[in-house]
């Protein structure tokens, strides 16, 4: 039996029956869900407006004001999307039924993982990516700064940022940040060459969680004043959500006791 309320998010109209047999909680975003079985992020006091820039955290929105008074102090919280899922353990298992999918997946916060109050997905580490990737991205700052071809330890969360979502931009975002964390998540970009992909992580209590929006949610809506919403691109269109999934790893690492767990990527639109 589930201990866990996990929140599957996604965009396609079709996938709520999908993700209720995975006894997971279906929330639909955007303009595509037309179906009433889905969670929405357009109900109450929301920001669903904001979806194309903000991406899930419009959810994470609703959630904060209109959804967390309902969790239970010590209840574990999950958010998963519909084609990345967490993984029970961390053996390699190749998932090409939906069937698969649905036995290895995570269900229950059990075992070693009960001693920990987040889960965050396993660390991507920027400096192992391949060279080529970034110069092709931003030959002009590889060159401006040749140490980086180099040096791996150079490639850190900063450089990664400046390099796929405008150079300086993180920059101007943390000087928006509250006194208590700008120093830190200063030096946490600066000096990290991982972090915590996807915009996904498991809480234990509410209390942490509602604490975590109380400190994302103002930053993020101060930094709109510097990048408003005439955003083209990929890499800049979904700014604040960029941001978020950075400040995600660095808060929880900072305020919980957490451990971490393999994200698979599997689509559920093509498993059957």
């Amino acid at each position: 039996m589930n201990n866990i309320k996990m929140y599957c998010i996604t965009v396609n109209n079709d996938h709520s029956e999908k993700i209720k047999s995975l006894n997971y909680l279906p929330v639909g975003l955007g303009e595509n869900i037309k179906s009433n079985n889905f969670l929405r992020d357009n109900l109450g006091e929301h920001i669903s407006h904001k979806n194309p820039f903000y991406g899930e955290y419009t959810f994470h929105y609703w959630f904060w004001k209109n959804g967390i008074q309902s969790q239970k102090e010590n209840e574990w919280i999950g958010f998963c999307q519909y084609r990345k899922f967490w993984m029970k353990d961390k053996k390699e298992i190749y998932l090409g039924t939906f069937e698969e999918l649905n036995k290895n997946i995570l269900k229950t916060i059990d075992g070693e993982l009960e001693n920990y109050e987040s889960v965050l997905g396993e660390n991507l580490y920027i400096n192992q990516l391949r060279l080529s990737k970034f110069i092709k991205k931003n030959p002009i700052m590889m060159i401006k700064n040749p140490l980086l071809l180099f040096d791996k330890n150079k490639r850190n969360i900063k450089f990664h940022f400046d390099m796929f979502h405008g150079e300086g931009t993180l920059d101007k975002a943390i000087k928006e940040l509250d006194l208590e964390n700008r120093s830190d998540f200063r030096y946490f970009v600066n000096s990290e060459v991982s972090f915590n992909p996807h915009n996904m992580f498991i809480c234990k209590s509410s209390r942490i969680l509602k604490k975590y929006y109380e400190s994302v949610f103002p930053w993020l809506e101060r930094c709109e004043k510097i990048f408003g919403f005439d955003l083209e691109g990929y890499g800049l269109k979904r700014i604040y959500g960029f941001l978020a999934e950075r400040y995600l790893s660095y808060w929880f690492k900072k305020n919980t006791k957490f451990t971490t767990l393999p994200i698979t990527v599997r689509d559920i639109s093509s498993l059957n």
